[in-house]
């Protein structure tokens, strides 16, 4: 409470929404002391997400400090200490605190992204230290900047190899060897590794051949509310040669089925990259969002390797305001991901047969999605919760 107190006080300007947010979380837990039955632990944690959030590595990394010491078997305080260090650029103390929290770990997807940033930062410390191996009598202090923090390391690693440019020169085998591995260890510094860059022999594909893998196939784009799942429709969806499904789903053999040829998502909120990674398995992957820098991390870190046989490039990552396909401006960057892959499916018009289900009440597309829906469907059939578009 005292950091917290420090931190609130301490800040000044116009507060954001994220600043609103950590506020509020910090309200919560004043008031978790009292209320019978609130665990306050929970509520220490979601102050030290929230610190993170809006910026406040040392605020974070104090309230993650003392989460572990109050429960050292908390998944999530360690996960906690690992970003605050991580994000504060103390690797070899993030890494340790990673390694624990994945001992601890049963949550398969959360358990790929640890992993994952693991990588990262092992990666990181190797490149310092062959860099170290390759100069014997000059290399010493790189190997003290593994358990340094990277705005210590970075421009002390940077100096050091241009003295290296400098003397013995660039002619030098040894010098050549260096520039990879200070490339490679800046990489990783900007962002995560990815431990398989092709993702389990994912392929991508562009909007020919998206049109390729759709041609001459029946398509029906399966809704993600609860009717369906009750449905008992569960055959007749896998029956269709390509089955689309959105966001966040859940299969129920019996309603929803249990094919998933297509997977279409939307990035949303001012960090998409952070979200869980996509493990459903899907023929194809199609993520959708802007700007480009923002799209291009988000599938870096969120794409699972063997989760998909194809993924869309970034010529299908806005296909409704992209002026090679549809260049519908007046789209509101707002549109539902199930009408982005409907319109985008309908515009290539190379299925006999395109049929939504579930999508038949107000409230499951947005009401101008609906209108256009419904002014182009050809059968609607409320038994069957069904709207045909071809």
């Amino acid at each position: 409470m005292r950091l917290c107190g420090e931190y609130l006080a301490a800040r000044d300007g116009r507060p954001t929404a994220r600043d609103t947010r950590l506020t509020q979380a910090i309200g919560v837990l004043t008031s978790s002391f009292d209320a019978p039955g609130a665990d306050p632990f929970d509520a220490l944690l979601q102050v030290g997400e929230r610190a993170l959030e809006a910026g406040g590595l040392d605020l974070a990394l104090g309230v993650a400090e003392t989460s572990t010491e109050l429960r050292q078997r908390s998944k999530g305080a360690w996960r906690l200490r690992g970003r605050a260090l991580d994000g504060l650029g103390r690797g070899d103390e993030a890494l340790e605190c990673y390694e624990r929290h994945l001992t601890l770990l049963r949550d398969s997807e959360t358990a790929v992204e640890v992993a994952r940033r693991i990588d990262t930062l092992r990666r990181r410390r190797e490149c310092l230290e062959e860099a170290a191996a390759l100069f014997p009598e000059s290399g010493g202090p790189l190997r003290d900047l593994t358990a340094r923090p990277t705005s210590v390391a970075v421009p002390e690693f940077t100096a050091f190899v241009q003295a290296r440019m400098a003397d013995p020169g660039p002619s030098d085998p040894a010098v050549r060897r260096l520039l990879d591995l200070y490339g490679a260890y800046r990489r990783l510094v900007e962002r995560s590794g990815m431990p398989d860059p092709l993702l389990g022999g994912s392929t991508p594909v562009g909007v020919g051949g998206l049109r390729g893998l759709v041609a001459g196939r029946t398509v029906c784009l399966v809704s993600n509310a609860s009717e369906v799942a009750g449905s008992g429709l569960g055959a007749e969806i896998d029956g269709y040669d390509l089955v689309v499904r959105c966001d966040s789903f859940r299969l129920r053999a019996d309603g929803t089925g249990e094919r998933t040829g297509l997977h279409a998502v939307s990035l949303r909120g001012a960090a998409p990259w952070d979200g869980p990674a996509w493990t459903q398995p899907a023929g194809i992957r199609l993520v959708f969002g802007d700007p480009a820098a923002a799209w291009r991390r988000a599938t870096r870190q969120r794409l699972a390797p063997g989760a998909q046989e194809h993924i869309g490039d970034a010529s299908l990552r806005r296909p409704l305001s992209d002026p090679a396909l549809l260049g519908e401006d007046r789209r509101d960057p707002g549109t539902s991901t199930a009408f982005t892959v409907l319109r985008l499916l309908d515009f290539l018009d190379v299925s006999p047969r395109l049929d939504l289900i579930g999508f038949d009440k107000p409230g499951r597309l947005r009401p101008e999605e609906a209108e256009w829906v419904m002014e182009r469907a050809t059968h609607v059939d409320d038994s069957k919760m069904r709207i045909a578009l071809r």
